[in-house]
């Protein structure tokens, strides 16, 4: 189990992970989402050892990271593809790690045709890989010691649809097996299929979690109509929350905290014509990480045209 207590990281007066508070469970795969810069990866990092937390901890299988005899025997980690010994071959990077966590040499041919790489791939130079190749060689090593937590940052960067497809059915069956997965990516979809539980930070912060099942059931409503105004006047009237629909696009639709008979019922007194009306969760992922990622979105567009 990985537990993520209260969590900050603090640069100077900024804050890249504020507060953030999740916990990933064995036999799960959990998606954790968000812009770019919205503190994936620092928190991650935190998980790993590789950042100092400010202040809160991040634990895995009840300790820290540093405080693990043999940690990749327990958790395999992939933060960054490219940082990899470009001068060493797939094989020797292997190894190296195979003779640091004192496991048998079969376990280097063994992970090698997992990730089905070649042998002749295998002993090429990493700095003839390509990103693909090298996103496969960084899953074999996080596998290699069989750990029961798997921590991934962006692993599908690079690989084709057939290799998408054998990551996904990868960490599918290793969860299936009673191993904890967390899963950082931008590719939306692949993280609808395969995870069971999400995590979306924005701007350092958790916007939501919960099971897939339960944020996307929480989505609202959609509604699309001409007179915008009106229908925000008359959804203020009856109480209704409500928002610009960023995932929808245009500036004629509205995301509803309400059922579709009730905001249909509230438009009807109003007089209102609507040019659509459906659940918000029928568009999947993608709707409800842009609606509760929309605020940092806008945040993030307008410092670089400040910039």
């Amino acid at each position: 189990m990985i537990t993520v207590d209260s969590l900050t990281k603090t640069y100077g007066a900024f804050r890249a992970v504020d507060d953030v508070t999740f916990t990933a469970r064995p036999g799960r795969v959990t998606g954790f989402l968000g812009p770019n810069g919205a503190g994936k990866s620092t928190s991650m990092r935190v998980m790993v050892g590789l950042t100092p937390p400010t202040s809160g901890s991040a634990t895995v299988c009840g300790r820290r990271f540093a405080d693990l005899p043999n940690p990749g025997r327990e958790i395999g980690v992939l933060l960054d593809a490219s940082a990899q010994h470009a001068g060493r071959t797939g094989r020797e990077i292997l190894t190296i790690a195979q003779r640091t966590m004192g496991l048998p040499k079969s376990r280097v041919d063994e992970m090698i045709a997992q990730v089905s790489l070649t042998p002749s791939e295998a002993d090429r130079r990493v700095r003839n890989y390509s990103l693909g190749m090298r996103q496969r060689l960084g899953i074999a090593t996080a596998l290699l010691g069989e750990p029961e937590v798997l921590i991934l940052d962006e692993p599908a960067n690079g690989l084709d649809p057939a290799g998408i497809r054998w990551m996904r059915d990868l960490l599918r069956g290793y969860a299936d097996q009673g191993a904890t997965v967390l899963l950082s990516s931008h590719l939306l979809h692949e993280i609808e299929v395969v995870a069971d539980d999400l995590v979306v930070i924005g701007n350092g912060r958790i916007v939501a979690q919960g099971t897939k099942a339960e944020l996307l059931a929480s989505a609202g409503t959609l509604v699309r109509t001409r007179d915008v105004p009106g229908l925000t006047t008359a959804l203020a009237t009856a109480g209704v929350a409500h928002a610009p629909s960023a995932a929808a696009g245009g500036s004629d639709a509205l995301r509803v905290e309400a059922d579709t008979e009730v905001v249909g019922s509230i438009a009807l007194d109003a007089r209102i014509a609507l040019l659509e009306l459906r659940a918000a969760e029928g568009a999947g992922l993608e709707e409800m990480f842009l609606e509760l990622t929309a605020a940092e979105q806008r945040e993030t567009t307008t410092r670089g045209e400040a910039a």
